[in-house]
């Protein structure tokens, strides 16, 4: 159920939605109050064992041999809000993965981008985008009410009509948000346009269709139904307990704030207190902290190399105390007012530093600001690693550069 991989390797828990069964379906005579559970004896996590266990299970201590959908199940998805940027979290996470594995897998349609946890887009697996959207729902629908934009003048729209005829507009063909709010606006002439698309997305599932998000393609930003684009699939119902387990075997050990968190729900404390089999640590703030029993949790000393990570890497979003991964000196120097959004650069296992590609005339140029000085061997190591990342990213690039900025030092 959860064992080692490779005959006894250490490797990540293997939750699916099938094995979690497994977990979740026992006595439940056992169940101890909050109070009974967390004691001053108890064992303790530090940050560094709480970071050395969450990167283990991100596939970020090394590189994974899992398929491109089984790593995609395993995350319980990749934020993929922007098209291409979370190409690289796949290519940090498994060995001699090519941008093509997952484009494939768009195309045809085993892999989709939809509105999942925290109402933002996640590429997920299309049995995953069918058995999350329901539990996750109640997230999309505060989202939307609460919504400074679109909260207000969507009270009063009868819903059961506004997502009836959304369905019907989308059968004709995938349109984008603007197509969807003007052809509902005729009927609905006294609501902007703009809130009825986005209620459309917050309240039917509907999907992100290629070539929007294939590598090296663009496209318009065209949705159409769940249903319309993966049919009739198989997709075994989830349970909030399963959700629960398939979180901690990706982000775990984690607190009741953190699963919150990361799904975008509430009231998961009675969820979580009705699962006797989970084991309880303290953190060191004296946090109740929730993990699977045998989940790996490696020695606190593990080395780490040193990983790029995208702009919205899950790995930086899914916690609600983010301290075991984001340090001082990302808050401290990671904003910039002008130029592009940098992406994280983990150092140890921390946001260490940041980096950008720009890209003139046949050149890639990946520029990497450290937030304190590498010493010779570790700026070996980072730069090693970023020629992988041009490689990666800009395979036909006459002239690709690393270089380390200097601005903090000098």
């Amino acid at each position: 159920m959860l064992r080692a991989r490779d005959g006894g390797k250490p490797d990540v828990a293997r939750c699916t939605r099938a094995s979690c069964d497994l977990i979740v379906n026992v006595p439940r005579a056992s169940v101890l109050p909050r109070s009974a559970r967390l004691t001053p004896m108890m064992e303790m996590l530090g940050q560094r064992a709480l970071n050395r266990a969450t990167l283990t299970r991100q596939l970020l201590m090394q590189r994974s041999d899992r398929t491109v959908q089984d790593a995609v199940e395993h995350l319980v998805g990749l934020q993929a809000q922007t098209p291409h940027s979370w190409y690289v979290g796949l290519w940090s996470r498994l060995a001699d993965f090519r941008p093509e594995h997952a484009a494939e897998l768009l195309i045809d349609r085993r892999l989709v981008r939809i509105a999942l946890m925290r109402s933002t887009i996640h590429l997920v697996t299309a049995p995953d985008a069918m058995a999350l959207r329901p539990l996750v729902q109640p997230a999309l629908d505060r989202d939307l009410y609460a919504n400074g934009t679109h909260g207000r003048p969507i009270r009063g729209v009868d819903v059961a009509s506004l997502t009836a005829a959304g369905r019907a507009v989308l059968a004709e063909r995938p349109m984008t948000a603007k197509e969807v709010g003007e052809r509902l606006g005729t009927r609905w002439p006294d609501v902007p346009p703009a809130t009825l698309a986005y209620a459309l997305r917050n309240l039917v599932p509907l999907v992100q269709v290629p070539p929007r998000g294939l590598w090296g393609r663009s496209g318009p930003i065209a949705h159409t139904t769940a249903e319309a684009w993966l049919g009739s699939i198989s997709a075994p119902e989830l349970t909030l307990p399963q959700l629960v387990l398939r979180y901690l075997a990706s982000f775990g050990p984690a607190t009741v704030a953190d699963m919150q968190r990361w799904s975008g729900l509430t009231r998961l404390r009675e969820i979580v207190d009705g699962m006797p089999q989970l084991k309880v640590f303290r953190g060191e703030e004296g946090q109740e902290l929730f993990d699977l029993p045998d989940a790996p949790r490696p020695d606190p000393e593990t080395p780490v190399p040193p990983r790029f990570l995208y702009d919205f890497d899950n790995l930086l979003l899914s916690h609600a105390d983010r301290t075991r991964i984001i340090t001082d000196d990302f808050h401290r120097h990671s904003h910039r007012p002008h130029g592009p959004v940098p992406s994280v650069l983990l150092i140890d296992g921390v946001t260490g530093g940041d980096w950008t590609i720009t890209r003139s005339s046949g050149a890639a140029t990946l520029r990497i600001r450290t937030y304190a000085q590498p010493s010779e061997s570790l700026a070996s190591q980072i730069a090693a690693e970023g020629r992988r990342l041009l490689a990666f990213t800009d395979p036909e690039a006459e002239d690709p550069r690393v270089e380390f900025a200097r601005d903090l030092f000098d």
